[in-house]
């Protein structure tokens, strides 16, 4: 084994003997799995820039509003009141993101990442078109500064700057719906410069990502990558060379007996190399750079179909797949996490089942106490705050289910809109004879257009005879 072979997990791919970044110039790729690749991204893509804009009843189909603390999926509002729901759908994410990469490694980050979807198959392809494939684009980057490589480097930049323009609107119209990105897109900057500065920002935080950071992304700041290491086990189906088959590697020669010469199927070109855009070797082994992207899949099969060999050298196959030529195996690790992960789907969905479309809180008016009046009567004020989860408009009344008790409404009535929510002040009266050492819970009727919807318990205070 050579010094080089040795030592290749002392560093990673993209910095040198001297700490400096070392650039990947990745092969354009072709291929099965690279075309499949292709219909993903694109259907993601065509996701991505369409959904904040696609509308369900009034509704957009996704909405990240912090700023107003209103959530959005699939035309369903949800509010700070629901983060209950958000709780089990962050621990439903973990749990899938632990249990697919225990039995698919990092396949998301080749496959589904925004990351990679806009690097490879956006970003990268218009320096295939303006620069051309790998080898043209060392060739241009080590020549002189030239007209034509001026014409080049500035296409290119300014096309990565005009993408990541859309990108940043994208992004916005994600947090503060696309009826509001609009207005800062039409309107004097003057207006909204708030919103205009976000986008220029995002603009250059994206630009940044795609035309310099790149694959650093991955290897470097994703905490996820780093989660790989933890997660994969012997029987991760994970994009792998099978060494047995491969090894030992050697150039072909026409004609010759590769088993007699002791030589293994890899002809040692390189390819796998060349295509893989985090600048790995993936026959040193699994390593926490790559993104399962299946690059070197592709360049593999193609060189063994070529010199009339058995395709598969390298594919998606676990660690125990080579050794011991087994199929992937449900173990009671993947079983465990399996029953956890249908636990919490069918909990949420439970939640979501027997959540309420018009919720009410209603406490006790804060700093205030009970008050006697004239007719001998002891009155309470409460604070009903109304959030309405529907897209409807609603008619709100209240009623009390005590004797000798009534309720009113202080100020006009209450006309709840859709997504929309309110706090009101209710005065309830009540004899003081009805109260147990000067306290009683009561039940208070929540009606809209006239329906019950909700029986509210609450504590009333008076005098203690």
């Amino acid at each position: 084994m050579s010094e080089h072979e040795e030592a290749f997990r002392d560093r990673i791919a993209t910095v040198n003997e001297k700490g400096k970044r070392v650039w990947i110039f990745a092969k354009k790729s072709t291929g099965t799995y690279y075309n499949k690749r292709k219909i993903v991204s694109y259907f993601l893509l065509a996701l991505l820039f369409g959904a904040p804009h696609i509308r369900i009843g009034s509704e957009p189909f996704l909405l990240f509003n912090v700023i107003e603390r209103k959530f959005v999926i699939l035309g369903k509002v949800f509010w700070p009141q629901d983060m209950y729901l958000f709780a089990v759908l962050l621990i439903i994410g973990v749990v899938f993101v632990i249990l697919f990469t225990i039995i698919y490694g990092r396949l998301f980050c080749g496959w589904v990442c925004p990351q990679t979807i806009f690097m490879e198959m956006v970003f990268r392809r218009i320096e295939y078109w303006i620069e051309g494939d790998w080898t043209e684009q060392k060739k241009l980057n080590s020549e002189a500064w030239s007209a034509n490589k001026i014409f080049k480097k500035s296409l290119k930049h300014f096309i990565f700057w005009v993408i990541s323009f859309f990108i940043s609107n994208t992004f916005l119209a994600y947090i503060i719906g696309s009826d509001e990105l609009w207005k800062i897109q039409t309107d004097p900057i003057g207006k909204h410069l708030g919103g205009f500065m976000a986008i220029i920002i995002f603009t250059y935080v994206f630009y940044g990502v795609f035309a310099f950071l790149r694959e650093q992304v991955c290897t470097t700041i994703c905490p996820y990558g780093r989660l790989q290491g933890v997660l994969l086990d012997k029987n991760s189906m994970v994009v792998a060379y099978d060494n047995i088959r491969g090894e030992n590697r050697a150039k072909i020669h026409k004609g010759e007996d590769r088993q007699a010469a002791r030589k293994g199927d890899c002809i040692d070109c390189s390819q796998c190399v060349h295509v893989c855009p985090t600048g790995i070797d993936i026959r040193f082994g699994t390593q926490l750079e790559c993104i399962n992207c299946t690059a070197c899949i592709d360049a593999c099969d193609h060189m063994m179909e070529a010199v009339g060999q058995e395709k598969g050298l390298i594919r998606f196959v676990s660690e125990n797949g080579i050794k011991n030529r087994t199929p992937f195996q449900w173990t009671k690790r993947v079983k465990s996490y399996t029953v956890l992960l249908i636990g919490l789907i069918i909990s949420l969905a439970l939640l979501l089942i027997s959540r309420k479309d018009i919720e009410t809180i209603l406490i006790r008016q804060r700093g205030s106490t009970y008050q006697v009046t004239e007719d001998n009567l002891v009155s309470n004020i409460y604070e009903v705050n109304l959030i309405n989860k529907t897209h409807s408009s609603k008619k709100i009344t209240f009623g009390i289910n005590e004797h000798n008790a009534n309720i009113e409404k202080i100020g006009e009535p209450i006309i709840l809109e859709g997504g929309k929510q309110v706090k009101e002040r209710l005065l309830v009266k009540m004899s003081n004879g009805q109260l147990t050492l000067g306290k009683r819970i009561i039940k208070i009727n929540v009606f809209a257009n006239g329906k019950l919807i909700e029986t509210v318990k609450t504590k009333f205070i008076g005098p203690i005879l």
